[in-house]
Parts: structure tokens; C-alpha cells; sequence
């Protein structure tokens, strides 16, 4: 007998929990009633300031949290050395991704990992 009043209990959590833990209407119309349906679309914000620094490729080179230390390397070995040292460095960080692609068995992905990689150098402000 015990098991009998047990199962319409079960039955109603299950159902409880498949209507999004609600009893309203808007459970009943499919809709969840933990998300909170907004009419108008969220504008976001840019986080990133834009400068007048132009990037390789013609685009401008954010600001980002390296870009002092970037500068400062630019000071002290000069324009010709930093581009020099900087395409080692990406020479050496595609490499990587290049190893770890062919590792994984994701050779399709390396040229969106890459590309991925030049946009957060970016960010970041190493492209200045």
C-alpha cells in the first residue's frame, strides 16, 4: 500500500520538475519561468578602447594590458628588433598550435585556432 501513494508522489516531482518547478500559466505555454524573457534586445557595452594604432594588416591595434610592456620593448630595442622578435614569437606560438592540432587529430581546426590566436593577441595588446 505504501508504495501505491508513493508513486503518485514521484510522478508529481517529475512533472513538477519538467514544467520548470512551477505551477503558473506561463509553465503550462511552454516557457521557462526561470528566465526572464526580455521585449528588447541587451546593447553590450565595448570594453576595449580604441586608439589610433595601427595593427599589421591595415586594422588598428587595441589597447590592451600588455601593450605598455610592448611599448616599452619597442624603446629599447627599436621598431626593426621588436618585429623581428615578434614574428619569431608567433612563428613559434603557430608551431604549437600546428603540433597540438596534429596531437589531437584536429588538423581542420589549426587555421581557426590560429586566427583565434592573432585576435586575442590583439586584445590583449600585443599588436601594438
Amino acid at each position: 500500500m505504501k508504495t501505491l501513494s508513493i508513486v503518485p508522489a514521484i510522478f508529481m516531482i517529475l512533472f513538477a520538475m519538467a514544467n520548470g518547478f512551477s505551477a503558473s500559466s506561463e509553465s503550462v505555454l511552454g516557457r521557462s519561468s526561470f528566465v526572464a524573457q526580455r521585449s528588447q534586445p541587451i546593447e553590450r557595452a565595448s570594453t576595449y578602447q580604441k586608439s589610433s594604432l595601427e595593427m599589421m594588416g591595415g586594422k588598428v591595434a587595441k589597447f590592451g594590458i600588455f601593450s605598455p610592456a610592448v611599448y616599452g620593448a619597442k624603446a629599447i630595442l627599436g621598431t626593426n628588433d621588436l618585429n623581428k622578435l615578434r614574428g619569431k614569437a608567433i612563428s613559434l606560438h603557430s608551431q604549437a598550435i600546428g603540433d597540438f592540432c596534429a596531437w589531437a587529430g584536429a588538423g581542420h581546426l589549426r587555421t581557426r585556432i590560429i586566427k583565434k590566436a592573432k585576435t586575442n593577441g590583439d586584445i590583449l595588446g600585443f599588436l601594438v
